[in-house]
C-alpha cells in the first residue's frame, strides 16, 4: 500500500466533510413541513349574546424516528381548528368564542409524542 501525500489526504478528508454537510443540510432542508396561519378566535362584537363557558381538545402526533428526530406529523397541524370547533359545538348556537384560553401537554409513546391541546372560552352568538 502506498502512503499519500498529506495535501492529497487533507484535500480528500475535506471533501468527505463537504459531501457529509451537504447530505445533512439536503436532508434537513427536504423534511421539514409547515402550515398556514391559523386563527383562533375571530373579534367579536361587545353586543354579543354570551351563552357560556365552553371547552374543546383536539391531539395530533409527531413520530416515527428516534426519539429526538420524529418528523412525521399526524393530524398536527390541525388540531388547534378541530379543538376551536369542538367548543363551539358544544354551545348551540355559537357563533365564536370570546376570552380565549389555550392549553398544551404532550406525552411521549415511544415511537412518537402525542400533542394534545384544550381551548377554553366563552361562547357568543
Amino acid at each position: 500500500m502506498i502512503p499519500l501525500k498529506p495535501q492529497v489526504a487533507a484535500l480528500q478528508f475535506s471533501k468527505l466533510v463537504s459531501s457529509v454537510l451537504a447530505a445533512a443540510v439536503f436532508c434537513f432542508l427536504s423534511s421539514g413541513c409547515s402550515s398556514g396561519p391559523v386563527m383562533i378566535a375571530p373579534k367579536v362584537s361587545s353586543s354579543a349574546q354570551r351563552l357560556g363557558e365552553v371547552e374543546g381538545s383536539g391531539a395530533g402526533m409527531l413520530g416515527l424516528g428516534g426519539t429526538a428526530y420524529y418528523f412525521i406529523p399526524m393530524g398536527l397541524n390541525s388540531r388547534y381548528e378541530r379543538a376551536y370547533n369542538e367548543a363551539l359545538s358544544k354551545a348551540q348556537g355559537a357563533k365564536a368564542l370570546t376570552n380565549v384560553s389555550i392549553e398544551e401537554t404532550w406525552f411521549w409513546l415511544g415511537i412518537g409524542t402525542l400533542r394534545q391541546v384544550k381551548i377554553t372560552g366563552e361562547a357568543v352568538k
